[in-house]
């Protein structure tokens, strides 16, 4: 792919579209699967780079995994909670996902594991689940609360550990799904505030469907030690935070977009950002089958979005359109992402006209006369995604590194392409 795209002007747009799998979903069901006793089949699977960064590791760990791209389709064997390698190891790149969840699960095995990635990736968070994991009689060690980190693996004990939870929703939901390789019954409790609380619940969804419920009882987690996991046929919904730049383009433009395989309510938070759109001005219109949005005049809100601070970015661009400001709040996580998801996306609002007041947990953006701007994506595939949305209606918009998207969508330009021709 080239260094980077134009993206043309269109009038209201009226499309459909069917996004790939969730990419959230698609390594929880992973994770699960090469846990469980038997074999499984994951439906609508996510094809990116980081799944695949997800299946390699599975792969040095031991695990058969066959990917049906073709079909979105990922077939996996089942050890029956035995990691079958002792020595493993792994680039997981810039997925935060992976890196946490694979520390955990390697924690849950016999040998020794090595789990690195790039250079932005060993500046992001991961000290507070090496805490967690230790408590529970792990021997992991990470530089400076960063990767890469070290295990030392001999099973994992259990009994009880506190989790620190407020830059990474993540660092429980790993911790939760190797519950069941405890060797014996163990209680996880989040003392404090709990991010992105709606992937916990995913995550908790997800191992039902494998035949492990979680029981949850005021900040507590725990599991019946004599559930397993069990292999699974299992469908993956459509990614939430990918519909998320369809809607938004809808509202942008005053057209249409329904997104298929997708409700209010579905598994995956990401869903109320249909309800941010409602508050700003347009119609929300769904089924079973899918959700689509109208867009309409666009005003400013305020809101907290801690739960679904992914789509943080696309409310953004949405915001630069809107008549008065829109006030962000609840998100001081977001700088540990990816990139420096409140300062950086700050920097490329400006560019294009807005005024952004950064504040301790989010930002208020008031909206200028937009202006052309090449737009800095840092390597974030929701940077080039959502602020790409801004040249539906402004002249000279260039989004730089386009090719950044597939680290969660790599068709993105076609399907944004569809559904604006």
């Amino acid at each position: 792919m080239s260094d980077s795209i134009k993206i043309l002007p269109t009038g209201p747009i009226d499309g459909d579209v069917r996004p790939p799998g969730s990419k959230s979903i698609t390594n929880r069901a992973l994770i699960c699967s090469v846990l469980a006793k038997g074999s499984s089949v994951l439906h609508g699977a996510l094809q990116s780079d980081d799944t695949a960064v997800m299946i390699s590791s599975l792969q040095s760990l031991g695990f058969q995994l066959d990917a049906d791209w073709t079909n979105s389709i990922i077939r996996v064997q089942g050890k029956g909670g035995v990691i079958p390698a002792e020595q493993a190891q792994m680039n997981l790149r810039n997925s935060g996902t992976s890196i946490r969840f694979l520390t955990a699960l390697c924690c849950a095995g016999q040998g020794r594991f090595t789990l690195d990635g790039i250079e932005r990736m060993r500046q992001r968070p991961i000290g507070e689940l090496v805490n967690a994991l230790n408590q529970l009689g792990a021997r992991v060690t990470c530089d400076e609360g960063c990767p890469p980190v070290q295990i030392d693996a001999r099973g994992l004990a259990g009994g009880s550990a506190s989790i620190d939870c407020e830059r990474s929703s993540q660092f429980l939901s790993a911790l939760l799904m190797v519950l069941p390789q405890m060797q014996k019954f163990t209680v996880l409790q989040v003392p404090g505030a709990l991010v992105s609380r709606p992937y916990v619940s995913m995550t908790c969804q997800v191992m039902s469907q494998f035949g492990v419920d979680v029981t949850q009882m005021a900040g507590e987690y725990s599991i019946d030690p004599r559930h397993a996991y069990t292999g699974q046929v299992y469908a993956i919904e459509p990614d939430a935070s990918a519909a998320s730049y369809f809607w938004a383009a809808a509202a942008i433009t005053g057209g249409r977009c329904r997104v298929e395989g997708l409700k209010l309510g579905a598994v995956q938070g990401d869903t109320r950002f249909l309800q941010l759109l409602e508050e700003m001005g347009c119609e929300m219109i769904g089924d079973e089958t899918g959700t689509a949005i109208y867009g309409g005049p666009l005003k400013g809100i305020e809101v907290d979005m801690n739960d679904i601070s992914d789509t943080v970015q696309t409310l953004a661009a949405v915001a630069l359109f809107a008549e008065g400001p829109t006030t962000i709040k609840g998100v001081a996580h977001n700088r540990f992402k990816e990139t420096d998801r409140i300062g950086n996306l700050a920097t490329e609002l400006r560019k294009l006209g807005a005024t952004v007041e950064e504040t301790g947990d989010g930002f208020v953006i008031t909206p200028g006369e937009l202006k052309s701007a090449e737009i800095e994506t840092y390597d974030d595939h929701r940077m080039a995604m959502a602020l790409s949305l801004v040249g539906l209606r402004q002249p000279g918009v260039v989004i730089g590194n386009p090719g950044c998207v597939s680290k969660t969508y790599p068709r993105f330009w076609d399907d944004l392409h569809a559904v604006t021709s």
